[in-house]
């Protein structure tokens, strides 16, 4: 691995570019690689190549990259690119039969969900064995010739978890960033504070403390998170604004606690996407029960808002002109 290597690494994980990070599909030699030496799968997102081939440093191996558009493994299972009918052209694209002489392929645990090893098998005469989930684990299990129920076991780790903050901050930067000016702007400071605070606990507050919040949905979590949020903002409203008519105040502090949660609880759920254990029919089920809900609260709480900065406005006009 090269400086160079590395850079990419660290420029994928900020967002940067991250879609042109690819490795043309293929078949690559990692050593001395002859007739005899295992086949790894592996998709062409250049960390997850980058990974594999760097556990493999000083094997004499051949490595197999599917077109898997530049996604990774677990998430170009889900959406079909790691599948069966990839893996059978790859076989024959890259005349594999006639590289090596033994009929085996090792993939990746985490591609299982979108290779059926025993139709790669009637169709290419290639036997598939699903190795460890990571790749640092590979050349024991080379060496034992089974994987162990540790290098079976899906980690999703703090450490697993934080370095996936960047790169949805980086997505979310533009939106969040306009949305709290605009709100400073029409001069509501709280709410630009809030809506910025409601974001960073989608983005940062939710996959850091992923484990201990309530739920096993993603939206409820952001919804706990952004609910805190909501409370402080709409707490602090209140006490700001005690020259204010007790209606308005209610109104307006209301309006902060129905709006803000609804944005940390879409942010946790766009982060579904980022983890090792939700299933695209469980997310399709979530987004059907949890969006109409995010849209009405938001909605409501605009309209609040709105309203509170109307009244207000009225008053202050009549007022004048008594």
């Amino acid at each position: 691995m090269t400086s160079a290597d590395r850079l990419v690494h660290l420029l994928a994980r900020l967002g940067v570019k991250r879609s042109e990070w690819r490795v043309r599909p293929g078949l690559y030699s990692l050593g001395d690689a002859g007739p005899d030496s295992p086949v790894f799968v592996s998709a062409s997102y250049q960390l997850s190549f980058d990974a594999l081939r760097e556990a493999l440093d000083g094997m004499d191996a051949y490595i197999l990259v599917l077109d898997t558009m530049g996604i990774n493994v677990w998430c170009a299972a889900g959406k079909g690119n790691f599948g069966t009918n990839e893996l059978v052209s790859r076989i024959e694209k890259t005349g594999l039969a006639e590289v090596v002489a033994h009929r085996t392929l090792i993939a990746p645990q985490l591609c299982a969900t979108g290779v059926a090893a025993h139709e790669v098998r009637k169709r290419s005469g290639f036997r598939v064995k699903f190795g460890p989930v990571r790749a640092e684990d590979i050349k024991e299990y080379m060496a034992n010739g089974k994987a162990t129920p540790e290098m079976r076991r899906v980690r999703f780790s703090l450490r697993d978890r934080a370095v996936l903050i960047p790169v949805e901050g980086k997505n979310a930067l533009p939106m969040v960033a306009g949305a709290s000016a605009l709100a400073y702007i029409a001069g509501d400071p709280t709410g630009a504070l809030g809506i910025a605070s409601a974001s960073i606990a989608g983005l940062a507050g939710l996959p850091l403390l992923l484990p201990w919040l309530p739920s096993e949905d993603f939206s409820v979590k952001g919804f706990f998170l952004g609910g805190l949020v909501g409370l402080g903002a709409a707490a602090s409203s209140f006490v700001r604004d005690d020259a204010t008519a007790l209606p308005l105040r209610v109104l307006k502090a209301a309006s902060y606690a129905l709006a803000l949660p609804p944005l940390t609880a879409f942010i946790g759920l766009n982060f579904t996407g980022c983890t090792t254990y939700t299933s695209p029919s469980g997310v399709r089920r979530e987004m059907n029960r949890y969006i109409p809900l995010m849209a009405g609260m938001a909605g409501a709480g605009l309209l609040a808002n709105v309203a509170s900065r109307i009244v207000r406005a009225g008053k202050g006009g009549a007022n004048g002109q008594e």
